[in-house]
């Protein structure tokens, strides 16, 4: 079948190390079902994932891609969950020690067929398209947990979002906003300041710059440029939820006395649950909101849709469509 896959590692030129062509049909263990793709979105992951962050050689070829949508054996419409808990365990999978993510271990999205566990499959309405369905199960599944599980917000909350443009950032802003939220961005790109304003932020600002007002929480995906701000942006017992550092993540200043002083609090989020997918699939059924596509490409154009994600030249997701 055909796919896209890492057959090496290359941390200083990882798009040197994708491949595009030929793999074996997914193996099947008991308990798992085949998913025919037809649209899977691109993530910062697949691109670490070349440079051999999260994926070990002994794993390799490996087929890229977390996210996928399409058609599961009995024709129906699904997405699939991403996030690969051991067969035994209960409850939240993201808290599961032996999870992983497809493409880590399991043989990944970008193909013609995917594998998962029959869990992992969740119903698609067909309200949306494969392409927006695609974009959901990393990027918005993150943004969904960030803001209404990990962050506890709710309608009427001020939320701040650090870095808007990628997957996660926008998806933030897209949710909060359908959510009845204040939503609040920050870019160094004045053309993203203007889109933010375009999918749902009220107000934009340029990185770093003073706001107005204290917020509630602080959706943070930066890291070391955006922190000292993010914590400084903060009202007194308000929350930071961080779920990446894609600028680094050692800190000048962790703004530790800020933190006590102000009873702050600093809260973790990694992807979400099978459960919270579905939900997120029916806000977005519910309320009209979509994702926003930067670009829809072919599979086998799969190189140009890494060297955008990796020059940081995108706004919203990458789809690679089969």
């Amino acid at each position: 079948m055909f796919a896209v896959y890492a057959d090496r590692f290359s941390a200083n030129d990882p798009l040197s190390a994708l491949q595009v062509g030929d793999r074996p049909d997914p193996e099947v263990p008991d308990g798992w079902t085949t998913v025919t793709v037809k649209a899977a979105s691109l993530n910062h992951h697949d691109v670490w994932s070349l440079r051999g962050v999260g994926l070990r050689e002994e794993a390799l070829p490996m087929i890229l891609g977390c996210d996928a949508a399409g058609y599961d054996e009995d024709g129906h419409e699904v997405v699939v969950h991403a996030v690969i808990s051991h067969p035994d365990w209960t409850g939240d999978e993201t808290l599961d020690p032996k999870r992983s993510l497809l493409s880590e271990r399991h043989q990944g999205t970008f193909a013609d067929k995917v594998a998962v566990p029959r869990r992992n499959v969740i119903p698609k309405p067909a309200s949306l398209s494969f392409e927006e369905a695609a974009c959901l199960p990393t990027a918005w599944l993150t943004a969904y947990r960030m803001l209404f599980t990990r962050g506890e917000l709710k309608a009427g909350d001020t939320v701040l979002v650090q870095g808007a443009g990628g997957g996660v950032a926008t998806a933030i802003i897209t949710l909060a906003r359908a959510a009845g939220l204040k939503v609040l961005a920050t870019s160094r790109d004045e053309a993203k300041r203007a889109r933010a304003l375009e999918i749902g932020a009220h107000e934009v600002y340029e990185s770093g710059a003073r706001l107005p007002v204290k917020v509630d929480a602080v959706m943070e995906t930066v890291g070391k440029a955006t922190w000292s701000h993010s914590i400084r942006a903060l009202r007194p017992g308000g929350t930071i939820v961080v779920s990446g550092t894609t600028s680094g993540p050692d800190l000048d200043d962790a703004e530790l006395t800020r933190i006590f002083f102000l009873q702050l609090k600093v809260v973790g989020s990694t992807m979400g649950t099978r459960d919270e997918l579905a939900s997120l699939v029916t806000l977005l059924d519910a309320s009209g909101a979509r994702p926003l596509i930067d670009r829809s490409l072919p599979m086998a154009d799969a190189a140009d849709g890494f060297a955008a994600m990796a020059g940081g030249d995108l706004f919203g997701k990458i789809v690679f469509t089969r």
